[in-house]
């Protein structure tokens, strides 16, 4: 069931690869969410997630996300890199 919800954000992470976050930003750092299996997220509109086109294996990611209250909300959890390639 973990591995559900990690694909089920890897996929909505390569749905916004447009629009990746800053990781400069000090203010979104101190607000960053371990994710965890379980969590209840109200996601109404994804803002940013990390760019992971390039990376191969598992890797850290966030996403940043608008709930139904229009709160802003950023998410770290880990994810297989779309980078893979065999050789």
């Amino acid at each position: 069931m973990k591995a559900v919800a990690i694909l089920a954000l890897a996929s909505l992470s390569s749905l916004t690869l447009a629009a990746e976050a800053t990781a400069s930003d000090p203010q979104q750092d101190s607000a960053v969410v371990p994710y965890t299996y379980g969590m209840k997220l109200d996601i109404a509109h994804v803002v940013s997630t990390t760019d992971i086109s390039k990376d191969c294996g598992v890797v850290p990611a966030r996403m940043t996300y608008d709930d139904s209250q229009g709160q802003r909300h950023t998410i770290q959890y880990r994810v297989w890199g779309n980078g893979c390639h065999e050789g």
